[in-house]
């Protein structure tokens, strides 16, 4: 999407702010995570529109983990790898 729709390279698509809505181990309702990478300003608004917000870490392993391989109209080939793992991108 970030790629597609917004211009973002690989690598920013892959790298961007992250969020997570859903319930973990324990918890009996579905929240929604950000990682303090977005402004306190989208949190506050979050907050008052009626979510219940929580800050994760900037690069959270929580979030999981991205890669990305993209094919262009020459066949070249551009990869980028998540900054939240020590992965890295294997291409032909």
């Amino acid at each position: 999407m970030r790629v597609k729709h917004y211009g973002l390279s690989l690598a920013e698509s892959v790298a961007s702010p992250r969020w997570l809505y859903g319930r973990t181990w324990g918890e009996i309702s579905a929240g929604l995570r950000l990682e303090q990478r977005y402004s306190r300003t989208v949190f506050e608004d979050l907050q008052r529109w009626g979510h219940q917000v929580s800050w994760v870490p900037g690069y959270s392993d929580f979030m999981g983990h991205a890669g990305m391989v993209a094919r262009d109209l020459e066949g070249r080939f551009a990869g980028a790898a998540d900054p939240r793992s020590d992965g890295s991108v294997a291409m032909p």
